[in-house]
């Protein structure tokens, strides 16, 4: 009885894992070093709920493309910095794929933008 309980669970886990992903339909392809181009669009952001903290900045989670399939990455505080906003990443159509720009932090009042890269990248988008 305990060994059919297991099984059934474990058939369970197997058919319900593939579920917390979406499949990818399209290709993915490297432009250039750490530039990973995915034919699909991804799908539509989540709606995140958070609280805004005195001190911190909220970096929206967005959609990763990992190994054929997209994976949401939640979003995170960050501690804020004097003189610079957050500028949010963000999917870019190029050419016939898209690629993941990763948010960055801007000098308040000018600057190109160019400063600190997040991180979120090198091909998870």
């Amino acid at each position: 009885m305990l060994t059919r309980t297991l099984l059934r669970l474990s058939l369970v886990a197997t058919l319900a894992a593939p579920l917390s992903a979406c499949a990818v339909r399209g290709h993915a392809w490297v432009s250039s070093p750490g530039v990973v181009v995915v034919e699909e669009s991804p799908p539509p952001p989540r709606r995140e709920v958070y609280v805004v903290r005195t001190g911190y900045i909220w970096v929206g989670g967005h959609w990763q493309h990992d190994g054929g399939r997209w994976r949401w990455a939640d979003g995170h505080y960050e501690r804020a910095r004097a003189d610079h906003d957050w500028v949010p990443g963000r999917w870019e159509r190029r050419g016939r794929g898209h690629v993941w720009v990763s948010g960055t932090w801007r000098v308040r009042g000018g600057g190109n933008g160019h400063g600190h890269g997040h991180g979120h990248g090198r091909g998870r988008g």
